[in-house]
């Protein structure tokens, strides 16, 4: 039997692409699947043994056909099993597969508790929720409040399920084990696949009687208001992560993450934790130099503009920007200069400027 062609792998094949291969057709002959092949299934199962073991494979590699028919005992002999002689078993127990990760395998076949018979109890789903804030709130920071409609705990029974005054009782369908086992036999043994109990949900007991509010879930839907705080300096599109917020179940409860989205501002544009204004100023003003009143984020700032400004110069208000989220300090407010260039000029303006281009103004 040629192993390579077993398994359908080129002899260059690492070791990964080996076990690739074979967990692949493992899982498509194994016999308690529709439409295995036992046979098949044990010669895909030698080829691995072999490949995927790097000695074995650099045996079969250097005595080519010859491997598997040495028969003696000398230092390349192989047993007709195709094994170092007195050496390896493809028997169909499960202790004849030395070096396979059959954890992996089983898992495929039969669910991941034939694996491990594990059970864990899964937390509630997290919840994702988008607010929608102005620059002007992300810049003091702000508190809002968003009602939820969600999975929660029953009130009344405290997700015991069963109704306030009355207790629980052995689950009679799995024994009070919380677990369904069912074993199958394969050509590798005995596999014996455990399943959480459906009738009391891995929990080994069920209510005597049913919490009437709930009817024996143990979670309900309800609203929940939860009071949202928005930390000052929030860039759009950060999160906010509300531990235990969102829903219940089993397990306890998920988390809920809110999504902030900060509103264009006409007046303002924010780079990081700066903030952009343009102005327009008169040429005069631009010559002559003048105290004007801008605005900011945190109220009327006066700015001095230097004589002899020129369009496209920037003036900047240090620590007049955003709050530096989690950090002291802020950002910068940076004002851009324009100049306006004057149209429709009276007669007198006009002379005046042709005054001043006399000048080489």
């Amino acid at each position: 039997m040629d192993y390579y062609q077993t398994l359908g792998v080129p002899k260059n094949a690492s070791k990964d692409e080996v076990k690739r291969a074979y967990r692949k057709l493992a899982h498509k002959y194994h016999p308690d699947k529709q439409g295995g092949d036992e046979k098949k299934f044990k010669e895909i199962n030698e080829a691995y043994q072999v490949l995927g073991d790097e000695e074995k494979k650099a045996q079969y590699d250097q005595f080519g056909s010859n491997f598997g028919s040495g028969g003696g005992s000398g230092s390349h002999g192989f047993s007709a099993k195709g094994g170092p002689a007195g050496g390896w078993n493809f028997g169909s127990r499960a202790g004849g597969f030395e070096g396979v990760d059959f954890g992996d395998i089983f898992s495929e076949f039969f669910g991941a508790g034939a694996r491990t018979g594990t059970r864990t109890k899964q937390k509630g789903r997290d919840i994702k929720a988008d607010m929608m804030i102005s620059l002007e709130e992300a810049y003091r920071g702000v508190e809002r409040e968003i009602s939820l409609k969600k999975n929660a705990m029953c009130s009344k029974c405290n997700g015991s399920k069963n109704e306030p005054g009355t207790s629980l009782k052995g689950c009679k369908a799995c024994g009070g084990s919380g677990e369904i086992r069912q074993t199958h036999r394969t050509v590798l043994g005995s596999i014996t696949q455990v399943h959480e109990c459906a009738e009391c949900k891995g929990e080994g007991k069920i209510p005597e009687k049913k919490c009437s509010k709930c009817r024996g879930a143990g979670i309900v839907q309800e609203a929940e208001r939860i009071n949202i705080k928005i930390p000052a300096g929030i860039h759009s599109g950060e999160h906010i992560a509300f531990q235990g917020k969102g829903e219940a179940a089993a397990g306890g409860y998920g988390n809920l993450y809110v999504e902030v989205h900060i509103k264009e501002n006409p007046q303002f544009e924010r780079e990081g934790d700066d903030i952009y204004t343009n102005i327009e100023i008169s040429m005069p003003q631009a010559a002559l130099g003048e105290t004007m009143t801008i605005k900011t984020l945190s109220g009327e700032q006066d700015i001095q503009i230097p004589s002899g400004t020129e369009s496209g110069a920037m003036i900047k208000l240090q620590g007049k920007g955003m709050p530096r989220l989690h950090r002291p300090g802020h950002g910068d407010h940076c004002v851009r200069i324009a100049i306006r260039t004057p149209k429709n000029l009276s007669k007198h303006a006009k002379e005046l400027l042709s005054e001043l281009r006399k000048e080489g103004i």
